[in-house]
């Protein structure tokens, strides 16, 4: 600091050279940022989403009376984003013990089917998930249903959608060994469907 001439000492204010900048207000200045980079920060943390999360609704199926099967299809149905809708028949189960439910999924443009099952028979079963789309558009994919009785999922590759998610529909099938042995359980997608009659 510079004190004016003339012997007052420290009763004197400063005074600022030409050319210098003033201390006191470079650290005011600092400060001062210091304080608006803290207080914006936690609006940046709360604006920040995933890249891609646009669309925040999620259409599930209506909820079900039956306990047992609600360990099949959760409310938030697994690795779904927010985005997702889901299109689903009824929940089943056969005599035999396999239970199953099955969907139509859409995010974005991506379209595909998933089955939730859960094969309490004892042994392993084969099971095929079929999916159908407009103009004669199908997808086949071979599950492996082992015999854990746990709840598992089986889904076919992701589609481009063409036309209208309603013109899609999923069946999945359940049978006893390799495939050639009896029809246990046949799952479909749409309540007045395949396995929703």
């Amino acid at each position: 600091m510079l004190f004016r001439p003339g012997g007052c000492g420290e009763r004197c204010s400063p005074v600022r050279v030409a050319g210098r900048p003033d201390p006191h207000r470079a650290r005011l200045h600092a400060l001062l940022g210091l304080v608006a980079a803290l207080a914006v920060l936690p609006l940046a943390m709360a604006s920040a989403r995933p890249v891609g999360d646009t669309d925040r609704t999620v259409a599930l199926p209506p909820p079900q009376d039956d306990a047992k099967l609600a360990v099949l299809a959760p409310s938030r149905p697994w690795g779904l984003g927010l985005s997702t809708t889901v299109r689903c028949g009824p929940e089943l189960t056969s005599a035999d013990g396999v239970e199953a439910q099955t969907c139509v999924l859409v995010q974005g443009r991506d379209i595909w089917a998933r089955t939730y099952y859960r094969n309490t028979t004892g042994g392993k079963l084969s099971s095929y998930l079929s999916f159908m789309g407009p103009g004669g558009r199908a997808v086949e994919t071979r599950c492996a249903v082992g015999a854990g009785g746990v709840p598992e999922t089986c889904e076919t590759p992701r589609l481009l959608m063409t036309g209208d998610a309603a013109q899609y529909s999923a069946v999945a099938e359940f049978a006893r060994g390799d495939g050639g042995g009896p029809l246990l359980l046949r799952s479909g997608s749409d309540p007045g469907g395949p396995g929703g009659e």
